[in-house]
């Protein structure tokens, strides 16, 4: 089992490496539900110390589908398609997806994900609380004079 390394970390930051996206498949984990254990998917609110979103990397194999629907109570979630093709649904909606789609699905939506294509799909979900983003962009932000260390 692929572990998350870290790469740097202070009060301001977490980074973290998970590797190559095509190694996705060796991480695995045990569902808090079910005990069962899922392999090809890896969350990252814990070791990037996250305090107000959960993101994870998932895959999907060839001409496979998420073996379940479900819903959240509290989350919205954004699923960002990497890697490959196929079906997503929400409630009774099915539409198709690829590389570049990008679908949010409010708490109650009942979601699920199907790989049409002939190689892993690669897929990035993102969870927040449904309504708690106030401000965003440059909306929460200014500018700072500050000196790049990269030059």
């Amino acid at each position: 089992m692929k572990n998350i390394q870290t790469i740097k970390e202070d009060t301001n930051y977490t980074a973290v490496d998970l590797g190559n996206l095509d190694e996705l498949m060796e991480y695995s984990l045990i569902h808090k539900v079910t005990k069962q254990k899922i392999e090809g998917k890896v969350f990252l609110k814990d070791a990037t110390k996250a305090t107000g979103t959960e993101i994870s990397f998932n895959s999907l194999a060839p001409k496979t589908e998420q073996p379940y629907f479900h819903i959240h109570y509290k989350n919205e979630e954004s699923y960002i398609i990497l890697k490959g093709y196929g079906f997503f649904q929400v409630d009774g909606e099915c539409f198709e997806i690829k590389e570049g789609s990008v679908i949010r699905v409010a708490p109650a939506g009942v979601r699920g994900i199907r790989n049409d294509s002939d190689e892993t799909m690669i897929y990035m979900v993102i969870q927040s609380k449904e309504n708690s983003l106030e401000e965003h962009t440059t909306d929460d932000g200014k500018r700072v004079a500050f000196e790049p260390k990269w030059k």
